[in-house]
C-alpha cells in the first residue's frame, strides 16, 4: 500500500496517480511561495543599500525613451501622454507609434505641442502587423534619434527604453526609482508594479489584486535572483541589452492581428528588432534577456496604472491570449539552464515556464474530484483541523500574503482572510482560459483581437487602500 492509497481510498488507480501528482505540485508551489517571500525581503534590503550608495546613478544620468504603441486609442492616448509629460527626468523622449489608426488618434497627437513627443506613423502595408513590429519600428528609429546633436555623447548603456500601453498612467517619479536598479551594469530590464485605476467593481478589484499578488510575491522574489519577468506595460530595458537579443532572421508567417472596432487586418511584415511575434512578446523578450546573461529586476515602489476590464467576455478574450503566450514560452526552456543566477533561481525559472502544464494538471484534478464527490465515487474523509489548515495554506496562501501586504496594517491579515474568498472565486472563474488557449495553440491559431478601451472616468480610488470588492 502506498501513501496515495491512504490519502485517496476507493478511487481508481489513474485517479490516485492524478491526485498524487496534483498534491506534489501544490506542495512544491507552496514551498516556492515561502521561498520567494523570504528572498524578496532580502532583495528589498539590497535595494535600500543600493539607493543609499554614493555611486548610485540618478534619473538624470540616463536618457529615457518611452514607447507607446497606439492603434485606435482616441479614448486614452491623451491621458497617457499627459502623464508621461509629467515624468521627472532631465532627458525624456515620448515615442507614440501610431499603427495605422483610423479614429482620432492622429488628430489628438497632432494637437500636443511638446518637443519631447515624437510620433512614428505607420501606414499600410507595414501598419497593423502586430505589436512586435510596431515596437521594432521604434527601436530602429532610435538609431536616427541618437544622431541628433542634443543626444551627442549618450551611450546605449545609458539609454533606458520604457514600454507604456496607450492606457498607461506612469508614476512621475518612476525614473528615480528605476535608475537605482540600472546602476548595476548587469541589469538589462526592470518591471514596475502594475495597478488597475478603475478598480471600483468586483471584477476590476480582483484584477488589481491579481497583479499585486504577482508583483509582491513572485516578481519581488525573482528580482533577488535577477530573473524577474517583463510585463510590457511599465517595462524598462537598457538599450544595449535590447541590442543583444535583436532578431534579424524573418520569422514564420502568422495570422494578422485585428482591431475589434474596425475588424480590419493586414498581412504581417517581419523586420529586425528585439521583439518577436509572440502573443506575450514582453515575457518572451524578458526570458531571452536572461538567456543573454542580463538580470531582470522588479520594483514594487514604482507603479504604472492601466484600465481593468469590466466585461467578463473581454477579460476572457484577453486572458486566452496571455495564456496562449505562456504556452508559446515553453520553447524557451532550453536556455534557462545557462542563465546567470543561483541554482534556486534556475529551478524557479524552469518552474515558472512550466506554469501552464502544471496548472492544467491541477485544474483537471480539481474537476475530477468534484465529479467524484457529486457521484459519491470516493470514500468520505473527515475534515481534521490539520487537513483544513493545509488546504487553506495551499489554496489561498499567495492571495492572503498579497492582500496582507497591500493592507499594510496590523489587522490586515484578518481582512485578507475575508477578501481572499471573492478573489479566489475570480481566479477559478478565469481558469478555463488555460484550456481554451491550449486548443488554440494546438490548432496553430496565432491571431488576436485588440481589447477596446472604456471611456475614462477621472474618479480614482486610493492606491494604498485594500477596499473590499463592491457589490
Amino acid at each position: 500500500m502506498t501513501i496515495f492509497d491512504l490519502l485517496y481510498p476507493g478511487v481508481p488507480l489513474w485517479a490516485r496517480i492524478l491526485f498524487g501528482i496534483a498534491l506534489v505540485i501544490a506542495i512544491l508551489s507552496f514551498i516556492s511561495i515561502v521561498v520567494l517571500v523570504v528572498v524578496a525581503r532580502r532583495f528589498r534590503r539590497e535595494m535600500r543599500r543600493r539607493r543609499d550608495a554614493e555611486d548610485t546613478l540618478t534619473a538624470d544620468d540616463f536618457l529615457w525613451i518611452f514607447l507607446v504603441p497606439a492603434l485606435n486609442e482616441e479614448v486614452t492616448i491623451s491621458d497617457s501622454v499627459s502623464r508621461l509629460q509629467q515624468v521627472k527626468a532631465a532627458r525624456t523622449v515620448i515615442y507614440v507609434i501610431d499603427d495605422g489608426s483610423e479614429d482620432a488618434t492622429a488628430e489628438i497627437l497632432a494637437r500636443i505641442d511638446d518637443r519631447r513627443l515624437r510620433v512614428l506613423t505607420r501606414v499600410p502595408p507595414d501598419a497593423r502587423t502586430g505589436k512586435a513590429d510596431a515596437l521594432n519600428a521604434a527601436y530602429r528609429d532610435i538609431d536616427v534619434l541618437l544622431t541628433q546633436p542634443e543626444f551627442d555623447g549618450v551611450t546605449r548603456d545609458r539609454v533606458i527604453v520604457g514600454m507604456v500601453d496607450a492606457d498607461g498612467r506612469l508614476d512621475p517619479d518612476a525614473p528615480a526609482g528605476v535608475a537605482a536598479h540600472f546602476s548595476d551594469p548587469r541589469v538589462g530590464g526592470v518591471q514596475v508594479r502594475v495597478r488597475i485605476y478603475n478598480r471600483r467593481g468586483w471584477l476590476t478589484w480582483a484584477q488589481d489584486v491579481e497583479f499585486a499578488t504577482f508583483g509582491y510575491i513572485f516578481q519581488a522574489g525573482r528580482a533577488a535572483w535577477g530573473t524577474a519577468n517583463m510585463g510590457g506595460n511599465g517595462q524598462f530595458n537598457r538599450l544595449s541589452a535590447l541590442d543583444t537579443v535583436e532578431v534579424t532572421v524573418p520569422e514564420e508567417p502568422e495570422e494578422p492581428t485585428r482591431d475589434a472596432a474596425t475588424e480590419t487586418s493586414r498581412p504581417p511584415v517581419h523586420a529586425g528588432g528585439p521583439w518577436r511575434h509572440r502573443l506575450t512578446e514582453d515575457q518572451d523578450l524578458g526570458v531571452r534577456l536572461l538567456h543573454e546573461q542580463w538580470a531582470g529586476e522588479h520594483d514594487n515602489d514604482v507603479t504604472i496604472e492601466q484600465q481593468g476590464l469590466n466585461s467578463l467576455r473581454r477579460l476572457y478574450r484577453q486572458r486566452v491570449r496571455w495564456a496562449q503566450g505562456n504556452w508559446q514560452s515553453l520553447s524557451l526552456l532550453g536556455g534557462v539552464g545557462g542563465i546567470r543566477t543561483s541554482l534556486a533561481g534556475r529551478i524557479d525559472a524552469v518552474w515558472y515556464l512550466l506554469t501552464p502544464p502544471l496548472q492544467l494538471i491541477m485544474g483537471i484534478a480539481f474537476a475530477v474530484s468534484i465529479v467524484f464527490s457529486l457521484l459519491s465515487l470516493a470514500s468520505y474523509q473527515p475534515p481534521y483541523l490539520i487537513t483544513f489548515v493545509f488546504f487553506l495554506s495551499l489554496g489561498f496562501g499567495a492571495g492572503v500574503v498579497a492582500l496582507t501586504i497591500i493592507g499594510g496594517k496590523w489587522y490586515s491579515i484578518f481582512t485578507a482572510l475575508l477578501l481572499v474568498i471573492p478573489y479566489t472565486i475570480y481566479s477559478w472563474m478565469i481558469f478555463p482560459v488555460l484550456f481554451a488557449s491550449l486548443v488554440r495553440q494546438l490548432a496553430g491559431r496565432k491571431s488576436w483581437t485588440k481589447t477596446a478601451r472604456e471611456p475614462i472616468d477621472e474618479e480614482t480610488t486610493d492606491a494604498a487602500s485594500p477596499v473590499p470588492p463592491p457589490g
